[in-house]
């Protein structure tokens, strides 16, 4: 998915309704998403910058949607959680909410932080899939984001490449667990159970 960090204008936003007027980068809060238009773009607000994204192409959807089909899975076979995808509204903080991963994984015993709207807390697993527009803000904006909210394990889905990386949270921050290439099974510490080849979440019949 497309995601490029709105214009630096201090109140003037080109893409957004000129009837409103709205915050500089930095100071957005969750109230000012909350004036957003409904136009299909998907939102963020990452430590107070608003993200936009534009609709994926099907080559980032087909990821996702295996990388769904897998977790959910190994998940329902244990009943060890609850496999969410977006666009769906993830609260980190007050600063950095909502975030709209493309996958996320909340085991069963934190199921409470699934509210009837938004999810309030830190998912325990968060898959982005990479497009050639989003390659910094996943590795580096919402790298940053989860791994300072608490997400225990981060994957970044890779279709150019076909690879998948996975990072796991340690007390000094995100350390690879493993970067598994077409040909090899990705695990995962947080969910044992789930094992496929990385080829299989980038291969079309």
């Amino acid at each position: 998915m497309a995601l490029a960090t709105a214009p630096a204008s201090k109140t003037v936003y080109p893409s957004l309704p000129q009837t409103e007027t709205w915050p500089p980068q930095g100071r957005w809060t969750y109230d000012d998403f909350l004036r957003l238009p409904d136009d299909g773009v998907r939102y963020e607000i990452i430590e107070g910058v608003l993200h936009m994204t534009n609709a994926p192409d099907p080559e980032h959807q087909f990821a996702v949607t295996q990388i769904l089909f897998a977790l959910e899975a190994a998940s329902r076979a244990s009943k060890l959680g609850v496999v969410l995808t977006s666009p769906i509204e993830v609260h980190l903080s007050v600063r950095t909410r909502p975030v709209q991963p493309d996958v996320l994984f909340i085991a069963e015993a934190r199921r409470g932080i699934i509210g009837k709207k938004i999810i309030e807390g830190a998912p325990d697993l968060i898959v982005e899939v990479l497009s050639p527009s989003t390659l910094r803000a996943d590795r580096t904006v919402k790298f940053e984001a989860y791994q300072q909210a608490g997400v225990r394990e981060y994957w970044i889905a890779n279709p150019k490449t076909r690879t998948i990386e996975v990072y796991t949270l340690a007390p000094d921050g995100y350390e690879v667990h493993g970067e598994f290439g077409p040909d090899e099974e990705v695990t995962s510490l947080g969910l044992p159970e789930l094992k496929f080849l990385a080829e299989t979440v980038f291969t079309r019949a």
